[in-house]
């Protein structure tokens, strides 16, 4: 299997052999259709030239004086009627040609053999040195007429200028390919980094510090590599902090119902003593009933992403019922109930909000002392609806309102712990919410009481 830093050599080179490739062909297509003709043109009439030079210098041989003009980079070859051939400056690599262009040209027409050279695929027709390449016209030479073909001396005029330009082609590719295999070990450096911490995660291993600096995509890719993994770390302390508090909330029940029972079993008690005891496990198993209900709650509510088919129902309907419900708790206690609350209609579900209900009101009456208050209003907004749960109870100090929601919290100062308390409630109630695209906040004073504000959008 090619790594990547393989891949992205093969492929930045087979990327640039293939654009030098096609760049050639283009350049090959611009000259067959437009550089060409222009190159037939300008040597056309370049070759009219000469002949017209040498009709006007008639007391010099055409030998001599075509000879002089091969140093001005061009090559000649002049045939006269009885096919006697000679060329002038470097030999042609061919000299075939069809007989019918040289009787053309010895009868006075120009023949424009370099515009008419056939196509060859990637090689430029401008540098093939043969005859047929070439331009050819008539030039009367002691009253008979020959034909004299011309082309330029491309080794003479582009000698060293093609040498340069072929040893800078290699460098060029040489130097390009040197600088891909660096280039590339340094984008790819920083994702074998990612690679190695990567694995380390998955083993377990969230205490990495990448150090990236970069400002582009891999740069922003460990940052946010980087955030992912203090992200982890934190869930991982708070996985290992809720399995300790799950431990230590089962541990707790468990002793006392172990002792409780070995001590009916092994010791002489009255009937009023192993009631007792008999009552303390009662609780402590209802307890540990609440601790497993409650887990498997939130163990439902973390897998639900959100409540994808919600049921119209009336808010006020539910308030009333969990006052209904919860009657004989708040009668006990001698709690005034205030309700301020008019019927406005949620999409949502109804069974799990009635339990945040349940839950706020419950906390109310718990944490309220006797002959205390409890109100329960509503408030209509354009789009949403606030629930309110107010009491005149013992209340909550400031700094800890903000952990009031994780889960196996407890306001021991500020609240007497009792016995069918395990932390996890308003962590059901904060989740239910959320699933809802709603906020839950609390508002305290220590002392005298507290406030619960639930923002639920409203049904349209």
């Amino acid at each position: 299997m090619r790594t990547l830093y393989v891949r992205i050599i093969i492929t930045t080179m087979a990327i640039m052999i293939a654009s030098a490739v096609i760049a050639f062909a283009v350049t090959n297509i611009y000259y067959q259709y437009y550089l060409k003709p222009q190159n037939d043109e300008k040597i056309t009439h370049i070759a009219n030239n000469i002949v017209e030079i040498y009709n006007h210098n008639n007391n010099q041989s055409i030998d001599d004086f075509l000879n002089a003009m091969t140093d001005l980079g061009y090559k000649f070859y002049l045939i006269d009627q009885e096919g006697t051939e000679k060329t002038f400056g470097d030999p042609f690599s061919s000299t075939a040609m069809n007989e019918r262009y040289i009787e053309k040209t010895l009868d006075g027409q120009i023949y424009h053999g370099i515009k008419n050279y056939p196509w060859k695929p990637f090689v430029t027709g401008f540098f093939d040195n043969e005859l047929v390449n070439t331009i050819g016209v008539p030039v009367m030479v002691d009253g008979e007429r020959q034909a004299l073909f011309v082309r330029p001396n491309s080794s003479q005029q582009f000698g060293e200028m093609r040498f340069f330009l072929a040893v800078l082609l290699i460098l060029t590719l040489l130097f390009s390919f040197l600088l891909v295999l660096v280039s590339t070990r340094y984008i790819v450096n920083p994702i074998k980094n990612l690679t190695i911490a990567t694995k380390k995660i998955a083993a377990g291993n969230y205490h990495l510090k990448l150090k990236v600096k970069r400002k582009d995509e891999i740069g922003r890719l460990a940052n946010d590599f980087s955030k992912m993994s203090r992200n982890l770390e934190q869930i991982e302390e708070k996985r290992q902090e809720f399995v300790s508090s799950v431990s230590h909330e089962i541990q707790s029940p468990l002793t006392s119902i172990q002792g409780f029972s070995k001590l009916i079993k092994e010791e002489e008690l009255s009937k009023e003593e192993r009631i007792h005891y008999l009552t303390i496990i009662e609780k402590e198993s209802k307890r540990l009933s609440l601790l497993s209900k409650q887990l498997l709650t939130l163990s439902f509510l973390d897998s639900e992403k959100d409540i994808n088919e919600g049921q119209k129902f009336d808010v006020a309907a539910q308030l009333r019922e969990t006052i209904q419900t919860t009657e004989w708790q708040w009668r006990e206690k001698n709690i005034s109930i205030e309700l301020d609350i008019s019927s406005v209609y949620l999409k949502g579900d109804p069974r799990l909000l009635q339990q945040v209900w349940v839950n706020l009101v419950s906390n109310a009456i718990r944490y309220t002392d006797n002959n205390g208050k409890i109100t329960l209003r509503t408030h209509e907004k354009k789009k949403e609806i606030d629930v309110v749960v107010e009491d005149t109870g013992i209340g909550i100090t400031e700094e800890n309102i903000p952990f009031l929601f994780d889960r196996f919290y407890k306001v021991d100062k500020a609240r007497t712990r009792t016995e069918d308390s395990t932390g996890l409630g308003l962590a059901i109630v904060k989740k239910i919410i959320e699933l809802h695209d709603g906020t839950i906040m609390v508002e305290s004073t220590l002392g005298e009481g507290s406030r619960f504000i639930v923002t639920l959008p409203r049904e349209n």
